[in-house]
């Protein structure tokens, strides 16, 4: 499929017919983008029936937590997204420091699922996928993929998963107890950065007519959830962060570039509060800041390239964030020592110190990232710069233990801990930074080129018309057109309109 040829209507109807049995059968309601981006209003009269379902569960009343305004809990509804705010103390910063929490997320306590949400529903309400027919394939570094098994599950049709083998052992885990065959989780050679290899292996799978690619690096509706339903989550986290404070100002969103889905919010809110845009990147594969290569254990961030889906002209800084950072504050946050440490040591809340389990790897980094941008830009005490931490530690224990053994063989103490902090945290510098200027934009955008004219066969005048704002900002009149195809879907499922 062209990614450009995004859906406005029902293509084959016949199709869209055996998809419409398949979900009146199993009794799904698909909300739309709206009622996800509006979910304390549009969703509350839905609040006490999904009270009783377990968030873990293959539920199609799940569908309806694919938002960021789910409870601690995640069974009820929030009127502001779970968030972590991070003291001076922590950082060593004036501006505040916000991390919005995927982990609130159903199912697979991550917010990449509602990017495979997002992705697979306005193909789904266009006749251009068969539940009954057609396998969905999730090319990913972990967690979209899980999501993308998740919705499929839910869906009743079989999901793919195609991720590198190094990734961590607990996204196997989740795997082998969600898809519906294990022949339907599919091991790429090598770690984090080799994307290419998943791009080579959809290529062969997409040769096999049942199989439908939902490629996350380059499918438009994944950028366009994440603009409309992310972006207005952080609004309401920045909006009850400022209240009281006049002079707030959302000065940044920060965000690993990773599939490039989540920099989307920054669009939104650059568009609405003036904010600058980040793009974290690890300096052990530095595509972007120095069109690099390597490995790295960032996980979660692919790279090597440049998404399609990744609107280059209008990021305002590239942040580098080394792995041995990250790997080494996963221990220190979740490790009974470390914890201790903080606390007793550097003087900081308990409740700060537990809610830093709340990061896994990409979550680290974007702080880290976060509080480079901070250093850099100058930020002062009316500043607040948001970031997001996609999913948390605990997809990363066994990757904390290798680290463990190999870093503190004796035991990770508090004279451990205490070197961690002093190596990676007490003094987080400003360097590997690059705020764009118009000649960085351009030669970022044109790497991109290799990828996806040379390789992946986009046609050049697509690739190209991506430059121009307004190719971004016309996405948005989609949203409309697509909310209504769902609600037409759901009119002939039987499942109506109403919440």
């Amino acid at each position: 499929m062209n990614p450009f040829e995004l859906p406005r209507n029902v293509g084959d109807k016949t199709t869209y017919g055996r998809a419409v049995a398949r979900l009146r059968d199993a009794g799904v309601r698909l909300p739309t983008f709206t009622e996800l981006a509006e979910a304390p209003t549009a969703l509350a009269n839905r609040a006490e029936r999904l009270a009783a379902v377990d968030p873990d569960a293959a539920d199609p009343a799940n569908l309806f937590r694919v938002h960021w305004n789910n409870d601690a809990a995640r069974t009820g509804l929030a009127a502001v997204p779970g968030h972590l705010r991070l003291p001076p103390s922590f950082t060593g910063v004036e501006a505040e420091i916000v991390v919005a929490l995927g982990e609130r997320f159903p199912m697979i306590a991550a917010h990449k699922v509602l990017a495979a949400y997002g992705c697979l529903a306005p193909r789904l309400v266009a006749g251009g996928f068969d539940p009954e027919r057609h396998r969905a394939v999730w090319p990913s570094t972990g967690n979209y993929c899980r999501g993308g098994v998740a919705i499929s599950r839910i869906l009743g049709c079989r999901g793919v998963a195609v991720l590198p083998e190094g990734m961590s052992r607990e996204r196997f885990r989740w795997l082998e107890d969600w898809v519906a065959d294990p022949g339907d989780i599919v091991r790429t050679p090598g770690t984090e950065s080799n994307v290419k290899e998943i791009y080579d292996e959809c290529a062969r799978l997409a040769a096999q007519p049942e199989n439908v690619i939902f490629n996350q690096f380059s499918e438009f509706s994944n950028y366009l959830v994440h603009r409309c339903v992310t972006g207005r989550a952080m609004e309401r986290i920045f909006a009850a962060v400022a209240e009281g404070r006049p002079r707030a100002r959302l000065a940044a969103f920060v965000a690993a570039t990773g599939s490039a889905g989540t920099l989307a919010a920054g669009d939104a809110l650059k568009q609405r509060c003036g904010t600058k845009i980040v793009a974290v990147e690890p300096i052990e594969c530095p595509t972007l800041l120095y069109n690099g290569y390597g490995e790295h254990n960032i996980q979660g961030v692919g790279d090597k390239h440049v998404p399609l889906i990744h609107n280059v002209m209008n990021t305002d800084l590239v942040v580098g964030v080394s792995d041995r950072d990250t790997d080494g504050l996963n221990a220190l946050f979740n490790s009974e020592a470390g914890q201790r440490f903080l606390v007793a040591r550097k003087g900081m809340p308990d409740d700060v110190v537990a809610g830093l389990r709340s990061l896994g790897f990409s979550g680290i980094a974007n702080v880290l990232a976060a509080i480079k941008t901070a250093k850099r830009l100058g930020l002062g005490a009316d500043d607040v710069v948001i970031t997001v931490a996609t999913d948390n530690a605990a997809l990363y224990r066994t990757e904390m233990d290798k680290w463990i053994a190999a870093q503190a063989p004796g035991g990770f103490d508090e004279v451990a801990a205490a070197e961690t902090y002093g190596a990676h945290l007490k003094e987080v510098r400003d360097e590997h930074i690059l705020e764009t200027t118009s000649v960085d934009r351009r030669r970022i955008f044109n790497l991109g080129y290799y990828t996806w004219v040379e390789q992946q066969g986009i046609a050049l005048a697509d690739f190209d018309r991506r430059r121009d704002q307004s190719f971004w900002d016309g996405l948005l009149d989609l949203v409309p057109v697509w909310d209504e195809m769902i609600e037409r879907f759901n009119r002939d499922t039987g499942a109506g309109t109403g919440a």
